[in-house]
């Protein structure tokens, strides 16, 4: 039925034709696949690009996603009584070929290639970006070098608060409650300073009594 397939339909007449055409093959073919020319011939993209995957993935079925390389679709159409739209296809219109008959001035194809072709870039602005690209290098590794420092600094405090003897130091508690704060905890140094008030103020009164029962025992012993 190639003959009957009209490659240069412009018109949604002439693509209901083709389409009836390629209908009437899947029903010989008994292929259950409806065909919804009314919005195929609107030519939607998304319409179109659906079927032309269900095709993609029918004709992979069926051959094994084996391309035939002895197939010619242009001799293939040629064959299907269309044979002037194939030619029509690579002839070149008149306009086109006058104007090859002059061509342009070599002076105005060098204009043109001046024209389309990228701009260099000025040796000043070049210097310049390198000279910033440097400092920003420069300023990256500088701020390296601190963040590992002050890393190391509280590295080394951490590990003095974890020696035994200091672990029941309220000092200590105090700067554990700031080295372990999470980042989004921003009254962390007031939790320390409420831990370490707290905890001396337990300390003090411990003090307070254990200073009035050395009084009792010494009235009593009086």
């Amino acid at each position: 039925p190639m003959h009957k397939v009209n490659f240069d339909a412009k018109t949604e007449y002439e693509m209901i034709q083709n389409y009836k055409v390629l209908q009437d093959v899947f029903n010989k073919l008994k292929i259950t696949k409806p065909l919804e020319i009314n919005r195929l011939v609107k030519g939607r993209p998304l319409d179109n690009l659906e079927f032309l995957q269900w095709l993609k993935r029918f004709c992979d079925s069926i051959n094994g996603g084996i391309m035939n390389e002895n197939y010619n679709p242009v001799e293939r159409r040629s064959k299907g009584g269309k044979e002037r739209s194939v030619k029509g296809t690579n002839k070149m219109p008149k306009s086109l070929q006058n104007n090859n008959t002059h061509p342009l001035p070599n002076s105005s194809l060098v204009g043109l290639n001046k024209a389309s072709g990228p701009k260099p870039a000025k040796a000043s602005d070049v210097k310049a970006l390198s000279k910033e690209l440097t400092d920003l290098k420069l300023s990256h590794e500088l701020l390296e070098k601190e963040r590992d420092f002050y890393f190391s600094k509280l590295r080394d405090v951490e590990i003095l608060c974890q020696t035994p003897e200091l672990e029941d130091v309220p000092i200590v508690g105090a700067v554990k409650k700031i080295l372990y704060a999470n980042d989004a905890n921003e009254s962390a140094l007031e939790d320390a300073q409420e831990f370490l008030n707290q905890s001396l103020g337990v300390e003090a009164e411990a003090e307070d009594e254990g200073s009035g029962e050395e009084e009792e025992e010494d009235k009593t012993q009086a």
